[in-house]
This record gives structure tokens, sequence and C-alpha cells, in this order.
């Protein structure tokens, strides 16, 4: 690791209401959220991992797979408060608990169980090469391309909210990207200042096998499909080699 004084905050509060208590769900054999916590300790670009929660369960299961959990969450655990103030207000609690001043700021979702070490290790890498003062992970759409997203009347008539050509190829249309909550990266200072993620910010793309964004049982679903088909081809991989 460099010089800097580097924090890495999981926000995982108990209130999740489309999946209810989401963030420590079982997931292949291990609660969400240990995932999440795993990929942060071992891309060795932080100080400390420090899981954000209100939860006294979600605190306990946090400990027992390596983050830190000193304090619960005391403010920002409703529906309506932005992640990024839930993180602010994080590293506040943070440095009022151990004395600290850190120098970079990263956000992991315990809800994209999918990111590994390595793309952190990747967004970490080029977010200090950049310059810029906050980083956001994204991936590139396939086959869900919002270019042919359309509203449906009571008459199930199609309306299309991106207008152009009806006719193009899909493989002609300009590239679109989506935000995830896989890794944002961010100068501390700056996300103070500008009290978002979202301030004088570019992207990082990952792939979109690391990207899936837990919300409903729908992408629970896909997420566990996915992971099986990752590690089914490594392990026939290691296999072979």
């Amino acid at each position: 690791m460099d010089n800097m004084v580097n924090l890495a905050v999981i926000p995982a509060r108990g209130g999740s209401t489309r999946i209810p208590k989401k963030n420590i769900l079982d997931f292949l054999g291990k609660p969400m959220i240990a995932y999440t916590i795993d990929a942060c300790i071992k891309s060795n670009k932080f100080d400390r991992v420090l899981v954000s929660t209100d939860d006294e369960e979600i605190a306990r299961i946090a400990k027992s797979f390596g983050a830190e959990v000193p304090f619960l969450r005391d403010a920002c655990a409703d529906n309506y408060t932005p992640v990024s103030e839930a993180v602010i207000h994080a590293v506040h609690q943070a440095e009022s608990f151990w004395g600290e001043k850190y120098d970079v700021i990263a956000m992991a979702m315990a809800n994209c169980p999918l990111r590994i070490a390595a793309d952190i290790v990747a967004a970490y890498d080029h977010f200090m090469a950049c310059g810029y003062d906050s980083q956001i992970s994204c991936f590139k759409y396939g086959f869900m391309n919002p270019w042919w997203a359309l509203r449906l009347n009571d008459d199930f008539k199609g309306e299309r909210i991106f207008h152009g050509d009806d006719n193009a190829r899909s493989q002609d249309l300009e590239e679109l990207y989506c935000p995830t909550g896989a890794i944002w990266i961010a100068k501390k200072n700056c996300l103070e200042q500008q009290k978002s993620f979202y301030g004088n910010h570019h992207f990082f793309e990952i792939n979109w096998k690391s990207a899936v964004d837990i919300d409903n049982y729908e992408d629970l679903e896909l997420a566990r499909a996915v992971y099986a088909t990752v590690n089914h081809s490594s392990q026939a991989v290691k296999k072979n080699s």
C-alpha cells in the first residue's frame, strides 16, 4: 500500500425492504456481505474495512468475517438518505472513534457479491492515476440495451424513450453504460465538500459479471447463476492447467 491512509466503508443497514435482511441473506453458503468484506480485505488497499450498520446481527456477522464494526450507525439509516451521506457519516464516526484522518474513502456495496479483490485493485489503481476527485464503477450494457427501451400504455402500445432510427442494427448503436455500487472511490476532503461521490467524478468500467447489483429476488437469481458459471469456468481452467 502507498502512504495514503485509506478507509473502505461497506454500508449495510438492517432495514432493507425488497429483500428483508438482504445484506446477510445466505448467498451460496455464506452471508452476502461476506463476499464484499473478503474482496476489500484481500485487495490490500485499505488500512481499515469498516461495516457501517444500525443492526446488531449484521455487525456480529460482519465481525466474524474480518470487518471492523466497533460502533453502530447512529444516523442515516432510513430509506431516504443517499448512500453518499451514510458513508460520510460513517467516516466521521470512524475518525472520532479511532482518532484518525483518512485520505481516500472507498464504498463497496454489500449487495454486489460478485465483485472480487482484483476488481477493487484495478479500480483503485486507476483512480490514483487519473487525478479526479471521485470515481464510480460502471458496466457496459449488453443484450438489454436501453436504446430499445419503451413505455407501454394501457392498450399495450409502445412509446420509444430514445428516438432515432428504428431500423438501426444493435451493433451500430452507441455503447451505453450503467453505474453500479460495486466500488466507488473518492478523496476524503472532496467527498466531504461535494457531499457525494457524484462530484468531480469519472467512471471506471468493470465486467458486467462483477457488477451484478442485487436489489430484488430476480437479481438474486441472476447473481447465483452468474456466480455458478464463473466459478465453474475457473475450476475448469485449474483442472486443465
